[in-house]
This record gives C-alpha cells, sequence and structure tokens, in this order.
C-alpha cells in the first residue's frame, strides 16, 4: 500500500477541497423544501464515484431519495467489500447556535482538533466518513494497488429512518452479493486511542398526542375544571421513569440480554474520565439508571428519551390559554433480544392505559430497528484492527455504541452479511446538533486506514 499512501499525501488538499463542495449542498431528507438539494447531492456523489474509475455507477430511483450504487470488479475471485454510507443530513436548526453558517463550511482550531476541523452540517454524519470511502479507493485505483473487489450503496434517508432501503435490499440481493460490509458511521474513543464498534443499539420511535377539550380554552375562566392536555402529557411522561431511572413500561426489559461480570469488566477497561465527560458537557454530574456505569447506560442499557415536547402559546409575552393538545416526540434505545415492533406496541398500551379520563391519547410510531452485534473474532474485525493498528500505532478498543443504525440487522438478515464498524469521528463532534464539525486529522487518518483493511481482508480470506 506504499503506493496508496503516497497518492493520498500527494492529494490530501484536493480531497478536502472536494468534500468541503459537498457540505455546502444542503441535503435535508426530512424537509420536502430541500427535496432538490437531496437529489443534486446523490448526483454529486454518482459524478465522484464515476471520477476516481469505479466500472459501474447507477444512481437507483426509490419510492423516496435515489440510492447511489457502483461497482468495482478486480477479479470474481476475490472477496468484494460492501461499502454503505448516506449522503442526507439532519436539519440544522436552531439556526442561531451556530458559530458559523451549517452549510458554509469552515476550518477552525479547536482543543481537541489543534490541526483544525471542518465545521458543517454532515461534516461527520455522514458526508465526511463516507467520503473518505470514496477516496481510499480512489487512492487504491488510481496507484494500482486495489487488491479485491468493491461496491458502494449510499442512500439518501438515513436521517428519515431508511424506508426505502430495505425494499431496495431485497430486490437487488444479487446485485449487492459481498463478503463483509463496510461502515462508517460510528466514532472512536479519542484520537490517541482508537476503537472499533462492536454493538449498536435498536430504536423504537414514537409520536403522541395528548387532547383535552375541543378548542383552546381561556385559563382564568376554565382553569382548574378540565384536563389541560400540557399538565397531563408532562406527568405522563415523568411517570415513565422511576427513582431509579428504570422504565415503568410493563414488560420493556423481559427480553433484554444482561451482560455477565466478566463482558462488563472488560468494556470498563475502555479509558473514560467522568470529569472530562462533565467538564465537555457543562454539567456538574451525570443521571441515569441506578447500578450501571456511565459507559454502560449509554450502550448495553435500553433508554426512553422525550425527544421534543411542545403544545400551547410559546410566543414572546404572555396569552392565558389552556391548550387544546400537546405533543411530545419520544425515542427509546434498545439492546439485544429487544424487538422494536414489540417495544412500540408496550409503549401504546401503556401510554394510553394511565391517560386520565378527561383526554384522549394518540401515539403515532415513526421508524425503528433492532439491535445488532458484530463479533471480535470474525476475519472482517480482524482486519480491521490490524488496519488501525497499521496507521495509529495501537490495537483497537471493541466498543458497544449507544447509537442505532437499524440497517445494519437488516443486511445481516437479508444479504448474511455482517458489518464491521469503523467509525472515525468524535463524541465531541456535535452531530445532530449545531456546530457539528470532524477533525481533519480524523478525515485523513480515514483515509490512510482504510485501504489497510482491504489489503489484510484480502489476505485474511486466502
Amino acid at each position: 500500500m506504499n503506493q496508496t499512501q503516497d497518492f493520498i499525501q500527494q492529494h490530501k488538499q484536493r480531497f478536502l477541497d472536494e468534500l468541503i463542495e459537498l457540505l455546502k449542498i444542503p441535503s435535508i431528507s426530512a424537509d420536502p423544501s430541500y427535496s432538490a438539494s437531496v437529489y443534486q447531492t446523490a448526483d454529486s456523489v454518482a459524478d465522484h464515484l464515476t471520477s476516481i474509475g469505479m466500472h459501474h455507477v447507477e444512481i437507483c430511483q426509490t419510492a423516496g431519495y435515489p440510492i447511489v450504487y457502483a461497482e468495482w470488479t478486480k477479479d470474481t475471485s476475490l472477496p468484494t467489500i460492501l461499502v454503505y454510507g448516506h449522503y442526507d443530513v439532519q436539519p440544522a436548526d436552531p439556526l442561531e447556535l451556530w458559530t458559523s453558517p451549517a452549510f458554509e463550511p469552515v476550518i477552525k482550531t479547536t482543543d481537541i482538533h489543534p490541526e483544525g476541523a471542518i465545521f458543517a452540517r454532515g461534516a461527520c454524519d455522514d458526508k465526511g466518513q463516507m467520503f473518505m470511502h470514496v477516496k481510499a479507493v480512489e487512492a487504491m485505483i488510481k496507484s494500482g494497488e486495489m487488491p479485491c473487489n468493491v461496491k458502494f450503496m449510499i442512500e439518501g434517508e438515513e436521517e428519515v429512518g431508511s424506508e426505502n432501503l430495505g425494499i431496495f435490499v431485497k430486490e437487488n440481493v444479487e446485485k449487492l452479493k459481498a463478503d463483509v460490509i463496510l461502515v462508517s458511521d460510528t466514532g472512536m474513543l479519542a484520537n490517541d486511542t482508537p476503537s472499533i464498534t462492536t454493538g449498536l443499539r435498536g430504536l423504537s420511535y414514537v409520536e403522541v398526542e395528548v387532547t383535552g377539550p375541543n378548542r383552546d380554552l381561556h385559563s382564568g375562566l376554565y382553569g382548574g375544571c378540565v384536563a389541560n392536555p400540557i399538565n397531563v402529557l408532562a406527568k405522563m411522561v415523568a411517570s415513565l421513569h422511576d427513582e431509579n431511572m428504570h422504565i415503568t413500561i410493563p414488560g420493556f426489559y423481559d427480553k433484554v440480554v444482561e451482560l455477565s461480570d466478566e463482558e462488563r469488566a472488560e468494556m470498563a477497561k475502555a479509558p473514560f474520565s467522568l470529569e472530562k465527560y462533565c467538564k465537555a458537557l457543562d454539567m456538574e454530574d451525570v443521571y441515569g439508571e441506578a447500578g450501571y456505569s456511565t459507559m454502560e447506560r449509554g450502550s448495553i442499557r435500553p433508554t426512553l428519551d422525550v425527544n421534543g415536547i411542545w403544545g400551547g402559546y410559546t410566543g414572546e409575552g404572555a396569552k392565558t390559554v389552556i391548550a387544546s393538545k400537546a405533543y411530545a416526540k419520544i425515542s427509546m434505545r434498545l439492546v439485544p433480544d429487544q424487538d422494536p415492533n414489540e417495544i412500540t406496541k408496550l409503549f401504546m398500551d401503556h401510554f394510553t392505559a394511565i391517560a386520565p379520563k378527561g383526554v384522549r391519547v394518540k401515539v403515532t410510531p415513526h421508524h425503528g430497528g433492532e439491535a445488532a452485534v458484530t463479533p471480535i473474532d470474525s476475519v472482517g474485525y480482524k482486519a480491521a484492527a490490524l488496519a488501525y493498528e497499521q496507521t495509529f500505532g495501537k490495537r483497537p478498543i471493541p466498543v458497544r455504541s449507544g447509537g442505532s443504525i437499524p440497517i445494519v440487522a437488516m443486511f445481516e438478515k437479508i444479504l448474511g452479511l455482517k458489518t464491521i464498524l469503523m467509525g472515525f469521528g468524535l463524541d465531541s463532534d456535535a452531530i445532530h446538533s449545531p456546530n457539528e464539525h470532524f477533525g481533519l486529522f480524523n478525515y485523513y487518518k480515514g483515509i490512510e486506514t482504510i485501504p489497510y483493511f482491504y489489503a489484510h481482508y484480502t489476505e485474511l480470506t486466502k
């Protein structure tokens, strides 16, 4: 891979410039007003894949946004690596909290990124990390050191639940035939502590609506006489946890897989500073389920969180009103063996049951997905570990992530393939938040590391 690494060093500035141009396109899949930009981004990704020398590039239409597919075949007797990523991004709101416009990428230095970081929506999640793979493959193809076959599948609906990806995968099993799936949509512990994500939590996401009177009412004339949907919703949400932050939905924990003391002890070896964690979030202390560490609460335990809550008057000044309706969006992160459909049903039944007679409750399920675990004795994991060791100079630590990538479990069910999660972002990169960023160190280190995965995977499968 010497020529590949030389190519990367020679073209680093171009790789950065091209990413910056990609980040300028506001490919927000959740907002229909940005539809044209999402399609523009798909075209841009396809153009990049064509320019690097992929043999076949295709923009595959779906019922939603298109999936960009590409392949490069060296020899059908060699392994095939299927790269998955997404080109859509989260909304940038609240815009006023950005220190620079979300879609006007700038490079700034920070304490964690003294060499600089790209500040823009999608910088880390997932345009920057997806683009690392495009540039790594370019370097291998152009230098003549591509050791095996590669396919790309880049979608535009990950941030809204990948509704059409499963359909595409089911309809294209033969096209997507591969030996392993490679994804960079996760992170690592620190720039001096590489890690590989070996587990992801599942997800159940719902929206609730509580309705009281048939119209907004005067809070003086009706206050104390009718159920206030906002007050009721607040009490209902608060009741979903007990004093130990244990979720109170009956049956919620029935299928939760408990890790052994030995497994928890291995997890505890990952470096973690409670003081630094709290300082980074400007908090005095952590908060969570009793009996578990902060690292465990965020990875091997299920959770329930309100992602948004609203109702009534929220404008300037006062308006004495009892709102007719109140709303909340709630996400539940799940662990292995918890079925998202079962959990959604348990939530719906419970939330409806605890509502007082003065209100009506509606629960609308949104997207979900199953948890996934990747064994550390697989060829894919071993190849990834060797690749990190080659560029970081130390073995990576296997970690469970608190995030959810529902498509990982789906890939295994439909394609029969395990996914290797080679993330290069950091928890401090503010993904989904204002001022999202991606370190230049991380971007370049990803491009440098990925080719070694191809080389080691090919060698280990001989």
